[in-house]
């Protein structure tokens, strides 16, 4: 038998246990890399080359890599919820795309992050880029058909990241070589070693957002049933759809600022904790975010190992398209069965 106050412990116990997980994960990345180091050697001495690396090199590349796994993960499940589509994330909805033109416009305008108000400016591009993705996604969507259905949502997405990517394009050739080839590099998804105004504000962004979608997961909970019934159960629908497209914007314009494109994070983390936990929003929203976070910082890592003999570095981007495009593959194929 259930001991009373059991079933308000395990949600408690198992975000416990995913945050203990993401520790160890990360506690491993940020003691192994390309360059061999000792923590004993960190320790005991304070100026020497192994502290630089694990403290100033690797621990603020770990802390960006988690932030962005957990803020794609959680936009990823939320916008499962609201549009009751399991194949629906900020990567294929066309709204990592629409951020990346955003931010791009605004390298491009000559925009940096090398100081506070840059690192801010370049996240709020691309925050409005994300938005108007969202909305474009969402309007083709319904316009489409009478409720957004999984095709026509999909469909729309691919046309919004074909518009943008070629609009990147075109501002990569208006701009000087040195800054084109930033661009590119941005675009294919790198975790590098952030500067402290980026890791503060993709920071503050996250935690923004991140709090509203935590915030509305009984009211996801809810129109689970459909629109209707969750109205009549006090839910204002469009006043919570509205607020589900401004915060994931906020979280996904403010790591594509930083980041680039890193894409399908938020499929497979919130399909996975889903699959295993059940459909309350109140756990799959906290716990996915823990598994992205986990997920992206294992990527980076497997990055920056597998490869050390080559001497070089494959992009994160890459890692998580390799890993995450068969899953989508199959989340399509039981999609059409179902």
């Amino acid at each position: 038998m259930t001991p009373p106050g059991g079933g308000a412990r395990r949600p408690v116990a198992l975000v416990a246990g995913g945050a203990v997980a993401l520790a160890a994960v990360a506690a491993v990345a940020v003691l192994y890399g390309t360059e061999p180091t000792s923590l004993a050697r960190a320790i005991a001495d304070p100026s020497g080359l192994d502290r630089a690396l694990l403290i100033d090199v690797r621990l603020p590349r770990v802390t960006l890599g988690a932030i962005a796994g957990a803020g794609l993960a959680v936009v990823g499940a939320a916008f499962q919820a609201l549009l009751g589509n399991p194949l629906a994330e900020p990567y294929v909805l066309g709204v990592s795309g629409g951020a990346a033109l955003g931010a791009t416009a605004a390298i491009a305008a000559g925009l940096g992050a090398t100081t506070i108000a840059g690192a801010a400016l370049v996240p709020a591009a691309a925050l409005l880029g994300g938005l108007a993705a969202t909305w474009l996604v969402y309007a083709v969507a319904r316009g489409a058909q009478a409720s957004a259905s999984g095709t026509s949502i999909l469909l729309a997405g691919v046309m919004v990241n074909s518009i943008a990517a070629a609009l990147i394009t075109f501002l990569k050739t208006l701009v000087p070589p040195s800054r084109a080839q930033q661009i590119l590099r941005w675009l294919v998804g790198f975790i590098e070693l952030p500067t402290t105004t980026e890791l503060v504000a993709v920071s503050l962004y996250v935690a923004a957002g991140s709090a509203v979608l935590l915030g509305d997961a009984t009211r996801l909970n809810l129109l689970a049933l459909g629109n209707e019934p969750a109205s009549t159960l006090g839910v204002d629908v469009r006043a919570l759809e509205r607020r589900v497209f401004v915060a994931s914007s906020c979280i996904v314009g403010a790591i594509v600022s930083v980041t680039g494109l890193i894409g399908f994070v938020g499929l497979v983390a919130p399909h996975a904790v889903r699959r295993a936990l059940g459909p309350d929003h109140r756990l799959v929203l906290p716990m996915s975010m823990l598994a992205g976070a986990g997920a992206l910082v294992a990527c980076d890592l497997a990055a920056r190992v597998a490869f050390r003999w080559l001497g070089t570095e494959p992009p994160v981007g890459a890692v998580t398209a390799l890993l995450g495009g068969p899953a989508f593959l199959v989340l399509l194929r039981r999609t059409q069965r179902a």
